[in-house]
């Protein structure tokens, strides 16, 4: 499909600088811009590449004032990146437009499905399982009994949601993803391992996305709860009972430990450990790699290290951290210096 900059710059809200005329068929990099593409400018450090791109439009910020000429038309908006992210948007939903229930899927009889969807091949859907409207069930997706998912949500190759949990409208499961296995519970009965039936579930709210391999454990009693609007990257592992606030957003590789509750708004970097029982405030920040052993209790609080503390104070340590040999080689001198003062004077 083709679009003019007439009609991107209708659809954005925005102004032209160019010729209106002008039509795409693709999306495209600015550093990568070829004829009949469209790309966006928004960081600063690719300005050169606004004059040598040979895209036919690219989205900028109503600040950007042109040094050179370019050739390209220019679509001014008031955040050339969220612009473009909406384009991304459109495009994927153009591109992708299945429905209909593949021959090779399995959709038990007692089950509810809505208007629009579509289920791949060797998909599965249990019994009494509830389905909205427009949710995408890509081959290869295990639905269990009594599950819920929500409208316009989209379920990747390979994804599993157990038994009795529920995901919410407009959410994302990517391929791998598993909602619901039993959480990590044991008791030690003469001397070996006794496991603790999870008996609970897992609710995922609107909005949110779950990256691939990431796995949310059900609750033990209860439920496990991904708030509204949760971004979860890659490779996380939530134990049994965890609540994730709104919008709080997860890189990979993270680990939550059992019955440990995060605030809204929180920012976690990737490789980020977090022991059980803990509660973390609202908007805190946890840098990379980071060992989290005690509650958060300061909301907005950012910190860094294992075991975590204040980002500030952590820079303040690893500064002199750094210096520890030279400092060691100082402490030896005036060591040295102070025993031949000693031996001067007897």
């Amino acid at each position: 499909m083709q679009f003019t900059a007439q009609q991107i710059s209708e659809l954005l809200g925005g102004t032209l600088d160019g010729d209106p005329s002008v039509a795409v068929h693709a999306l495209a990099k600015i550093e990568e811009g070829k004829p009949g593409t469209l790309c966006f400018f928004g960081n600063p450090k690719y300005e050169p590449y606004v004059y040598s791109t040979e895209a036919s439009i690219v989205i900028v910020n109503d600040s950007f004032r042109p040094q050179k000429e370019t050739s390209a038309t220019l679509i001014r908006v008031s955040d050339a990146h969220a612009a473009f992210a909406k384009l991304l948007e459109m495009y994927n939903e153009q591109a992708d437009k299945k429905q209909g229930v593949d021959p090779g899927a399995v959709i038990s009889p007692t089950a509810q499905t809505g208007e629009g969807v579509y289920a791949g091949a060797f998909s599965f859907v249990g019994e009494r399982t509830r389905i909205g409207n427009k949710v995408k069930i890509y081959p290869h997706v295990y639905i269990g009994d009594d599950a819920e998912i929500g409208d316009g949500t989209v379920l990747y190759p390979g994804a599993r949601v157990y038994a009795r949990c529920k995901v919410g409208a407009n959410c994302i499961l990517h391929a791998g993803a598993v909602v619901g296995a039993d959480g990590f519970g044991f008791t030690v009965t003469d001397g070996r391992y006794q496991k603790v039936p999870q008996t609970g579930n897992v609710v995922v709210e609107d909005d949110v996305e779950i990256g691939a391999n990431t796995t949310i454990d059900r609750a033990t009693l209860g439920s496990t709860f991904i708030r509204q609007g949760v971004k979860l990257d890659n490779l996380i592992q939530i134990a049994h009972n965890v609540d994730i606030g709104e919008h709080t957003v997860i890189a990979a590789q993270t680990g939550i430990a059992g019955s440990t509750t995060i605030g809204r708004r929180c920012m976690i970097g990737g490789q980020v450990g977090i022991v059980g029982h803990l509660t973390i405030a609202d908007g805190v920040k946890i840098a990379a790699q980071s060992g989290i052993g005690a509650s958060i209790t300061k909301e907005n609080e950012v910190v860094q290290g294992s075991p975590a503390f204040n980002r500030r104070d952590y820079k303040r340590v690893y500064v002199v951290f750094k210096k520890l040999p030279e400092l060691e080689q100082k402490i030896k001198d005036l060591e040295q210096a102070l025993e031949e003062m000693r031996q001067a004077a007897e």
